[in-house]
C-alpha cells in the first residue's frame, strides 16, 4: 500500500488503552514510562484520557493495558480535507479494506459516526469489506483545536494471558498484568538493558519479561520459591536454572541497569527494620533504576537508604493494596 501524507507528522501513532479502575494508576505510570509522556497532556475536551499520540512505536504486545495502535497515515484540520486527501490512498488489486471511526474520538453519535465512515469509505480508491478487510482504516477526530487523524489500526495482544495460569504461585503473587507492567516502568527501552528481580518468587516478573525479550534474571533468598519459579519458568519454555538462582540480594556484586523488588509481605513473612534498610541500601548499589513493591509504607525507608523516588502509585487486589515506587539513586541523579 502506498500513502502520500498531507503535512510532516508529528506525532506518529495513536495508542488506544483501558483499565481497570483498581490498576489505574499503575496504568499510567506505564504509558507514561513506555511513551514519555503525561496523560495529562492527552485529555480531550471532555476530560477522557483513553488514547494518546506519540511518534514512539510499541510492539503490539508490550502493555497490558494498550488494546489497538493506529498508524497515522493523515493527520488534517477538517474533515472535507481528510476526504480530499486519503483519496491518495493506493491499494494492491487484491487488498480490501473497512473503515472505523474509533469510539475514542471527540464524535459519539452513533448514525454520525457511520457517515463518516461511509463518506471516507466512498473516496477510497479500493475495494470495501466489512467482514473481513485486509486492512482495517481508523479515523478519530479531536476539538479545541479540531483535528482529523486516519490511519492503519492493529489490535494488540495479549501474550501474558497464557501465563496466568502457572505450575506454583502465590495467592500474594503479583498478577501478570501488574508484572508485565512493571517491567515496562523499569525497562522502557528493551535493548541493552540488564534487568534484575532479586525477590522473584514464582518468576512471575521474570516471565513477563522473557516474553517481551527483556535481558532479566531472579533471584530468592527462598529454595521453595526458586524451586517454583524454575517450574513456571519451564512451562513456558523459557529455561530454568539459568535465569534464576537461590541467593540473598545483599550479596549481588553485579551491576544491573534495573531491578524491580517485590518486597515480603509481613502478612507472609517476618523482616526486622534493620534487613529491610539493608535490603534497600543494596538495591540501590547494584541499580540504576528500581521499582519498589510493598504493602507497607516505605518513602521514608527508600529516602534513608539512598533513594530518590521519582513516581508512586497504588495497586489493589481487593483489600490487598500494594505500594508502587519508581525509582533511583540519589547521589546519581545529582
Amino acid at each position: 500500500m502506498k500513502t502520500i501524507k498531507s503535512r510532516s507528522i508529528a506525532p506518529k501513532f495513536i495508542y488506544m488503552y483501558a483499565c481497570h479502575e483498581t490498576e489505574q494508576e499503575l496504568c499510567s505510570m506505564e504509558l507514561e514510562s513506555l511513551l514519555g509522556i503525561e496523560l495529562g497532556m492527552n485529555k480531550d475536551s471532555s476530560g477522557n484520557r483513553s488514547y494518546i499520540l506519540s511518534d514512539i512505536n510499541l510492539e503490539d504486545n508490550r502493555s497490558p493495558f494498550i488494546t489497538a495502535k493506529m498508524e497515522i497515515l493523515y493527520e488534517t484540520s477538517s474533515l472535507e480535507e481528510l476526504l480530499n486527501v486519503i483519496q491518495t490512498l493506493e491499494f494492491a488489486k487484491h487488498e480490501t479494506f473497512k473503515v472505523h471511526y474509533l469510539k475514542q474520538g471527540e464524535i459519539k453519535d452513533y448514525e454520525q459516526k457511520r457517515n463518516i465512515e461511509r463518506r471516507l469509505g466512498a473516496v477510497i480508491q479500493g475495494k470495501a469489506s466489512m467482514k473481513s478487510p485486509d486492512i482495517l482504516f481508523g479515523v478519530l477526530s479531536t476539538s479545541q483545536p479540531e483535528r482529523w487523524y486516519f490511519g492503519k489500526c492493529v489490535e494488540a495482544t495479549s501474550p501474558w494471558l497464557a501465563h496466568k495460569h502457572k505450575p506454583q504461585n502465590y495467592s500474594t503473587g503479583l498478577s501478570t498484568v501488574v508484572a508485565r507492567a512493571l517491567v515496562n516502568i523499569v525497562a522502557p527501552q528493551i535493548e541493552g538493558t540488564r534487568v534484575i528481580d532479586p525477590c522473584c518468587g514464582m518468576g512471575n516478573v521474570v516471565i513477563e519479561g522473557l516474553s517481551m525479550g527483556v535481558n532479566i534474571v531472579g533471584r530468592d533468598i527462598n529454595p521453595l520459591a526458586i524451586r517454583g519459579a524454575r517450574t513456571n519458568l519451564h512451562h513456558f519454555g523459557y529455561g530454568d536454572s539459568l535465569l534464576v538462582e537461590l541467593g540473598d540480594l545483599r550479596d549481588i556484586t553485579a551491576k544491573y541497569d534495573a531491578a524491580i523488588v517485590d518486597m515480603p509481605y509481613n502478612l507472609c513473612s517476618v523482616m526486622s527494620l534493620e534487613t529491610r534498610q539493608e535490603m534497600l541500601k543494596a538495591v540501590f548499589r547494584f541499580s540504576d533504576r528500581i521499582v519498589i513493591v510493598s504493602s507497607e509504607q516505605l518513602e521514608q525507608d527508600i529516602v534513608e537508604a539512598g533513594g530518590y523516588i521519582q513516581k508512586k502509585c497504588t495497586v489493589r487486589k481487593g483489600s490487598f493494596v500494594r505500594s508502587v515506587w519508581l525509582c533511583c539513586d540519589a547521589m546519581a541523579r545529582l
